[in-house]
């Protein structure tokens, strides 16, 4: 075949511009200095194929390297060197593998690309990262070469800019893995992570708790104030949480205003408690958000494997169920799981249904208790205390009735039942006794509160001054207007108006610059420690009583129970008391009895001082001694010890192991003894449950539980014996 000559232009003493030697005709000939002779040139094609890789190169869609034997670079395309913060020359040299991360931390992928090139394979598309400046992502390709002889002589390769297509995959594997609003794990992330970290942990035998959430009044956010602003209030909900916790990864929005918290090898029932508290607190203070101040609250349930669950249905379920004790036990508080709260939830949901016609059928009754004037003993008003006394079941303590008629939506009948029945009593009370009313979030909200009021005073005939409406922080939940205008309604009726739990965690100096209140009640949280050494309880009361007093405001202290507390009370001014000190509550018939003069002086009596709070019961409990296990009756437990009877003439300084069911024991020591019954004293204290109770700080495993009664022949009871102990 003719071939045509090769004009001049076409040899090679005529080099093709290549800016500056850097692109693929200075690599491959074209180019260079002009040779003395020339035995071969390009051809055509060659050339305008050079020329489309060179243009390639030039338009970033994509770059070219190769390397000798040893991995070195002796080619890399001067954009992608560029892009590394290097030039093509400065890595001209340089090791191939060197200029990307491994793709993961761990794992063979780390090896994958030294190993390809080690085992002089070939390769396409591999992702590699760059190892140098900026987070920018290429899909490498490699081929490796040889001489005639086989000798493998290098590699030759491209690589493509993948780093949007990365941007973009990263991004809906964040979303199916991350909550969008707050950037929280979601549900699927945070249940794959309880999976396999109890698989892991089951076998090294290891504990971890998880915490559920919920948050209290968020509902009246968004009605109130619309859905943007509840998603801004959440996205702070979930800052103060990781503040708390810590660990991003361990905390998560399952949806909604509910979160949960794995804590891994923690079963400190103590630290769980104190961190719970901490939780409640935080989300319980004010949140800023669009200009309108807003406070909500939160409950939290807790459940440790593996003691209440060994798999994350287990586990979820059962913190489920100790947050729907926290919240029936009056919300804003914490509960551990434990086996009765099975039995809890069945009899509240049977509750809800009694209590709907419970007001029909006459079961409720109303007490009161006595407000005593601190420095002469005299009762100036009552507090109004509802009680329902359950046909079958006897009384049904408020604390437990209360959260369920207001989650029926029953509280606003229950709650103009008690004030009508209140100010009927109180209109027969001789002298000017005044009768203190609760009133609740919802009834406040309720615009037809002041209607109801002005109606029970006319039909009663008691004076208005003599009623006094006691609300809580909470009602101020949004600064609204409306609150404002609730306010003036009731002060126009001529009513006293005081602020219940002050203290609590709301608290504003706000509210008592806004609202009309006549008194500040300091709740009994601060008044129980006031004695105890180091507290500076007193001081926080002190600092209450002079606001008050310079704005003209009465003060009660609740729950002054001992008379250490009622001294220091008195020392610090508090202008009203209430507590066992003097009275516990009593009927409408025996108030009459007492103040049938027009006055009632009370006494004070009580312990001389503050003692841990008892609890009285009847509760069969296990006391192990010397590989023995005794049945016991506890008749009242403390954080610190217990009274127990039914084993005969116990020497003092006896050790038992006392066993309260569910991997709940403690040690204790005898320190009084008589006849069958026996005071104790635990060598470690109780911890609070959250919920009025206490338990154990820490939980024996149930695999050790059995190994030591296997191998002391005890026959102790089943790990998961219900225990409906400690007060509940």
């Amino acid at each position: 075949m003719h071939r045509p000559a090769l004009r001049p232009e076409d040899q090679g003493e005529r080099a093709v511009p290549d800016g500056g030697g850097r692109g693929f005709l200075g690599k491959f000939g074209a180019g260079r200095a002009a040779a003395p002779r020339v035995e071969a040139a390009p051809s055509i094609q060659t050339k305008e194929a050079l020329l489309l890789l060179q243009n390639y190169e030039e338009s970033g869609q994509g770059w070219f390297w190769s390397t000798d034997a040893n991995g070195r670079l002796t080619y890399i395309t001067d954009t992608v060197a560029q892009q590394m913060g290097r030039t093509a020359a400065a890595l001209i040299g340089a090791s191939f593998a060197e200029l990307f991360l491994p793709v993961d931390s761990h794992g063979e992928r780390q090896r994958t690309l030294p190993f390809l090139l080690t085992k002089q394979s070939k390769f396409d598309e591999l992702p590699l990262r760059c190892a140098f400046e900026g987070d920018r992502w290429w899909a490498v390709s490699g081929r490796p070469h040889f001489d005639g002889g086989g000798r493998f002589t290098g590699y030759r390769g491209s690589g493509t800019d993948i780093t949007e297509q990365r941007r973009s995959a990263e991004d809906a594997s964040r979303l199916a893995m991350y909550d969008s609003l707050t950037g929280l794990a979601n549900r699927f992330n945070i249940s794959k992570k309880l999976d396999t970290t109890l698989a892991a942990f089951a076998q090294q035998q290891r504990s971890c708790a998880i915490m559920l959430l919920d948050l209290d009044r968020f509902k009246q956010v968004n009605d109130t104030l619309g859905h943007p602003a509840g998603d801004a209030l959440l996205k702070q909900v979930a800052g103060r949480l990781l503040k708390i916790v810590g660990d991003k990864e361990m905390v998560s929005r399952l949806g909604g205003d509910e979160f949960q918290i794995i804590l891994p090898d923690v079963e400190d029932r103590g630290k769980l408690g104190d961190m719970a508290s901490d939780i409640i607190n935080s989300l319980s203070q004010p949140y800023s958000v669009e200009g309108s101040r807003c406070i909500i609250g939160a409950s939290v349930g807790v459940a440790i494997s593996p003691f209440d669950g060994d798999n994350s249905d287990n586990l979820v379920r059962n913190a489920d169920l100790a947050l729907y004790a926290a919240k029936g036990n009056g919300r804003g508080r914490f509960s551990f799981y434990s086996s009765d709260l099975h039995q809890a939830a069945e009899d509240r949901r049977a509750l809800e249904e009694d209590l709907r016609d419970a007001l029909a059928r006459g079961e409720m009754e109303l007490s009161y208790q006595p407000i005593v004037k601190a420095k002469t003993n005299v009762v100036t008003g009552m507090e109004a205390l509802v009680r329902w006394t359950h046909p079958e079941r006897g009384p049904i303590s408020p604390a437990l009735f209360i959260p369920i008629a207001e989650e029926a939506n029953l509280i606003w009948a229950l709650g103009e039942w008690v004030l009508r029945r209140a100010c009927d009593d109180a209109a027969s009370w001789p002298g000017a006794m005044r009768v203190a009313v609760n009133v609740s979030p919802i009834q406040f909200a309720n615009p037809d509160l002041p209607k109801v009021v002005a109606s029970a005073l006319a039909t009663s005939g008691l004076p208005p001054e003599q009623l006094e409406l006691e609300i809580t922080e909470s009602v101020f939940l949004g600064d609204s207007a409306e609150t404002s205008q609730m306010f003036k309604a009731l002060k126009g009726l001529g009513v006293r108006l005081a602020l219940d739990d002050f203290g609590t965690g709301y608290s504003s100096l706000g509210y008592l610059q806004s609202a009309p209140f006549d008194k500040i009640k300091i709740d009994q949280s601060f008044v129980r420690g006031a004695t105890e050494p180091g507290s500076r309880n007193g001081a926080i009361i002190a600092a209450i009583v002079a606001l008050a007093e310079a704005l003209e405001m009465e003060t009660t202290a609740e729950g002054i129970e001992s008379l250490d507390q009622l001294d220091l009370i008195r020392k610090l001014n508090v202008s009203h008391v209430q507590g066992y000190v003097y009275s516990k509550s009593v009927s409408n018939a025996e108030l009459l009895g007492h103040a049938e003069t027009g006055h009632w002086m009370i006494e004070p009596a009580g312990p001389a001082r503050q003692r841990n709070d008892r609890f009285q019961m009847f509760r069969k409990v296990g006391a192990v001694h010397d590989n023995y296990r005794y049945t016991v009756v506890m008749r009242n437990l403390s954080a610190t010890g217990a009274f127990i009877e039914g084993i005969m003439n116990v020497p003092l300084g006896t050790q038992f192991v006392i066993d309260f069911g569910e991997g709940q024991l403690v040690t204790a020591t005898v320190r009084r003894s008589k006849n069958h019954q026996q005071g104790i004293q635990f060598e470690q204290s109780m911890v609070s449950d959250g919920n009025g109770g206490l338990c154990t700080r820490h939980r024996v495993s149930p695999y050790l539980i059995a190994a030591a009664s296997q191998q002391a022949g005890i026959a102790l009871p089943n790990f998961t014996t219900t225990s409906d102990w400690a007060g509940k």
